[in-house]
């Protein structure tokens, strides 16, 4: 048990499995995009599923496991705190990509619905909190209706991709998904699949040990388990999408980098659902306090942020970054401060 281990192995421990995160993060990216092209399925589609769901694994792990440990704040604040962190990755991705501002040149129908969608599923822990308690089997049924709008989300994105009755004006700026050079697409797509899947369980086991680490430095460092989930494992898990999102800009993906960020926070969503099943002492939700949900709100705020940003498509801004990029980032910089004060 890593609770017995000294308070420097713990944090030795956390430093390790950061790294392991941080470098199978990176090797998806490119993997994400071949198969993209190789299935026709195109950035968006597959940033928000595929590579959103998969950079988001460890993140998973590190949810259910403290909620098996009866650490329901911890499983909780894990799983929101990351999708203010990721929300916030995209400013900096914006900040590097010199040419116009990233909201502007990754215009995509898919994007903006998956925005919805995720706003939509935000507002669900929000209404199960100040509900009355009730739980089926120790589940609440607010992580059944979760499921169900991203399985909807999931379905529907497709056909957003495939026969979209909305389009973004293309203007010199944007950048539209560019398929793979002909040499590579005669490759399998199975050799891509296999490989992918290999780095996924592999931040799978990273994420455990996250886990196990983070309880035992909450108890050790004296901190609150809202503080350590959303400051400490959120932005560790979250690694693999700032790895992602910055590599993706840099090769020219980047809707594959916008899908990715706003898929994996849909995704992140779920968390709390797997939280919810693991957690045997009743709802998840009638378990958490306040200040659990002040990471809800953030990320509502800084979701609605982006989704204004990608309608409107600014050219450039201060910085050569766009208004929506600042605000994003003045939002989480003033929420991390704020926590930090009162936690």
């Amino acid at each position: 048990m890593l609770s017995d281990l000294s308070l420097t192995a713990n944090l030795i421990v956390f430093g390790v499995a950061a790294l392991v995160i941080l470098v199978a993060g990176t090797k998806m990216t490119g993997m994400a995009d071949r198969i993209a092209d190789r299935t026709g399925l195109g950035e968006a589609v597959t940033g928000g599923l595929l590579l959103g769901a998969a950079t988001s694994l460890s993140g998973t792990v590190v949810s259910i496991t403290s909620a098996l440990d009866g650490r329901a704040s911890l499983a909780f604040s894990n799983g929101v705190g990351g999708i203010a962190a990721q929300t916030a990755f995209l400013a900096l991705a914006d900040l590097i990509y010199r040419r116009a501002n990233l909201e502007h040149a990754a215009a995509d129908v898919a994007n903006l619905f998956q925005s919805t969608l995720l706003m939509l599923m935000m507002v669900v822990p929000l209404a199960a909190f100040v509900m009355p308690e009730m739980a089926f089997w120790s589940v609440h049924p607010a992580s059944v209706v979760l499921v169900g709008i991203y399985l909807f989300g999931a379905y529907a994105s497709v056909g957003v991709r495939q026969s979209p009755m909305w389009r973004a004006v293309d203007t010199q700026e944007t950048r539209d998904d560019q398929p793979e050079d002909e040499e590579d697409a005669k490759k399998s797509a199975m050799a891509l699949v296999v490989p992918f899947l290999g780095l996924m369980l592999l931040l799978g086991l990273a994420g455990y040990a996250i886990a196990r680490s983070a309880g035992a430095l909450t108890e050790q460092l004296g901190l609150s388990s809202a503080l350590v989930g959303a400051l400490m494992t959120a932005v560790v898990t979250s690694l693999p999408e700032l790895v992602t999102t910055l590599a993706a800009v840099r090769r020219g993906a980047l809707q594959l980098a916008v899908g990715g960020i706003i898929g994996g926070n849909t995704f992140d969503v779920l968390f709390l659902t797997l939280s919810d099943i693991s957690y045997r002492d009743g709802s998840l939700y009638h378990a958490i306090g306040t200040g659990d949900l002040f990471w809800v709100v953030v990320g509502l705020a800084m979701t609605a942020v982006l989704l204004i940003g990608l309608i409107l498509r600014e050219r450039s801004g201060p910085a050569n970054m766009g208004w929506e990029s600042l605000t994003m980032l003045g939002i989480y910089g003033g929420a991390v401060g704020f926590q930090a004060w009162s936690g």
